[in-house]
């Protein structure tokens, strides 16, 4: 895959990184870069070294190989003012449970040096903004999902950071609330501010202006949304990818399953999606699905994410990769 052409010095600058825990090989030779305001988003699935990776951008984690520079700082040696200078978003609720959202607010402040009439002043710009208001004096035990994640964004933002890690900022939130969030970010990248941001929904991908797709340590592909559902190497050579519109799903994916000239086929709601033989005309494959609606579909990021998934398996194997880029 082909990465985007970033104008001027990237935020971020990995070349060739590998990070090892004893005999585990963790992150395998990973390069990318990020540029100024862009929201980029990392996937992958548990185990690939999602957090690993953002965790030695941090500068917590050595590298046992390659090089990490982040804000034009390396990210090893000077450690601790890129620490000073990012924002990071743990995947679960990290701020004292036991203090009030004012308290987790005032200690942060402390914690990253604010004077008091400075930490007042951000406090409340980030209060009104994300609407805490209300919930100051509540306890972060208190604090549904949904207003943990705000908290922690407005921890994360209290020293004005030019780049923020967010790794999986919404798992386990309801979906308004995950869209609430998102509507933050934007607002945060149109202000300029870089977003690095994990995730394991499709629909979050999609929103991002580039995607990466880390699987078992090694990053697999690097592209706009759009890009990347281009690729050719997502549809088989000789096949087509079509959705079958039934009454019955189910019923559609088991007479799919048994045709021999369908690939693969998966349910979407009240679609199924499947690939075919491009030879398979859709008016044969109707005259097995009496009442279906059969038409042509793109392939989607999950599409993509499963093929180089699935090529990365084989090659692993020492069987033909197929589909890798």
């Amino acid at each position: 895959m082909t990465s985007l052409s970033l104008a001027g010095a990237p935020v971020i600058d990995v070349r060739e990184i590998t990070i090892r825990f004893g005999r585990l090989t963790a992150v395998d030779g990973v390069s990318l870069a990020v540029g100024h305001g862009e929201v980029f988003g990392l996937l992958g699935p548990n185990g690939s070294g999602k957090t690993t990776l953002i965790r030695a951008l941090c500068g917590l984690i050595p590298l046992a190989g390659g090089s990490a520079s982040v804000l034009g700082r390396d990210a090893t040696r000077e450690s601790e003012a890129v620490r000073s200078m990012i924002g990071y978003m743990s995947q679960k609720f990290a701020l004292y449970e036991d203090l009030t959202a004012r308290e987790n607010l005032d200690f942060y402040s402390g914690i990253y040096g604010l004077s008091a009439l400075r930490a007042r002043a951000r406090q409340a710009e980030l209060i009104d903004r994300l609407g805490l208001g209300p919930h100051l004096a509540k306890r972060g035990s208190q604090l549904s999902g949904g207003w943990k994640q705000r908290l922690a964004l407005a921890c994360a933002l209290l020293h004005s950071p030019r780049l923020v890690f967010l790794d999986e900022p919404t798992a386990g939130i309801d979906p308004v609330a995950r869209r609430d969030l998102w509507d933050l970010l934007f607002q945060l990248a149109a202000e300029d501010v870089t977003l690095f941001v994990t995730t394991h929904y499709m629909d979050e991908a999609e929103r991002c202006g580039r995607v990466g797709y880390l699987y078992q340590g090694k990053l697999l592909a690097v592209g706009t949304p759009l890009e990347l559902t281009r690729w050719p190497g997502v549809t088989p050579p000789g096949a087509r990818r079509v959705e079958v519109l039934s009454e019955d799903p189910s019923a559609a994916l088991a007479v799919l399953h048994d045709h021999a000239g369908v690939h693969q086929a998966t349910i979407f709601g009240r679609a199924v999606r499947a690939i075919v033989d491009a030879s398979l005309s859709d008016r044969a494959l109707a005259g097995e699905l009496p009442g279906a609606e059969i038409r042509a579909t793109s392939p989607s990021l999950e599409d993509v994410f499963v093929a180089l998934a699935r090529a990365r398996e084989h090659d692993d194997r020492g069987q033909p990769a197929g589909v890798m880029p």
